[in-house]
């Protein structure tokens, strides 16, 4: 089952410095938090941002090649986690034909994001983030992992600050 959710926002793990993007659902009533590269929250930061740049990244020349071949993303959707992997697919729509493409959820957000698409997660994924591996992004002040989850899923929009880029 999917459940529709948004970019609430990115944050740095303070435990190892790591991005973290976290998604929540129109109800906060659901999160999903995934560690990303730096790079990758700088794309999906440019664009939270609505920071234009000179050149074009990645991302923005994806979205210019769409726009031209006649390509929408129709949705993201981040459908697996396995051994602390997440796995996305971004469907892709042109006239009758639809394609699924296999992506690193960082770089399916960056997209769906530039295409103002919608981001969808099964609901398997949530149950099995909740178990992520506590030895990948454990606290290191005596927090438990389910402690810091819940810290996660309490965050408001005050809480975060600009990602520096």
């Amino acid at each position: 089952m999917l459940l529709e959710m948004r970019v609430f926002g990115l944050a740095i793990d303070p435990f190892n410095n790591t991005p973290i993007i976290i998604l929540k659902d129109a109800d906060d009533k659901n999160v999903l938090p995934i560690w990303i590269g730096p790079l990758e929250a700088s794309a999906i930061a440019t664009e939270l941002e609505k920071i234009q740049l000179a050149r074009p990244m990645t991302h923005d020349l994806l979205k210019e090649i769409f726009k031209n071949l006649g390509i929408t993303v129709s949705k993201i959707e981040i459908t697996d986690l396995e051994d602390n992997v997440y796995y996305a697919v971004i469907h892709l729509a042109s006239g009758n034909n639809c394609y699924l493409i296999d992506a690193r959820p960082s770089d399916a957000i960056a997209v769906a994001l530039r295409a103002n698409s919608p981001i969808f997660v099964e609901k398997k994924v949530l149950e099995k983030s909740k178990n992520i591996d506590a030895a990948k992004h454990a606290p290191k002040d005596g927090k438990s992992q389910a402690e810091w989850l819940d810290m996660l899923e309490n965050l408001s929009p005050e809480n975060f600050g600009k990602y520096k880029m």
